[in-house]
């Protein structure tokens, strides 16, 4: 089933339709980045899309650590 999540950017609305399960941790990561009741500018959205980026670029290299040690073991 989906659900529709919304976000409101530069005073424009978008509505997104996402798996139920994903709904809820999405919606609960864009609280944490958005003001997700409320407007938000471009800048907010540039900060959380290189926040998770970065997010995204620490788990890469933890997980090419643990590659290594595993494949050392």
């Amino acid at each position: 089933m989906k659900t529709k999540v919304s976000l409101t950017i530069n005073a424009k609305r978008y509505d997104i339709d996402v798996e139920d399960d994903f709904a809820r941790f999405l919606i609960a990561a864009m609280k944490e980045d958005f003001h997700f009741e409320g407007n938000n500018d471009l800048k907010v959205l540039l900060q959380a899309y290189v926040r998770k980026n970065f997010a995204l670029f620490e788990q890469e290299k933890q997980i090419a650590r643990l590659i290594e040690r595993l494949h050392n073991a």
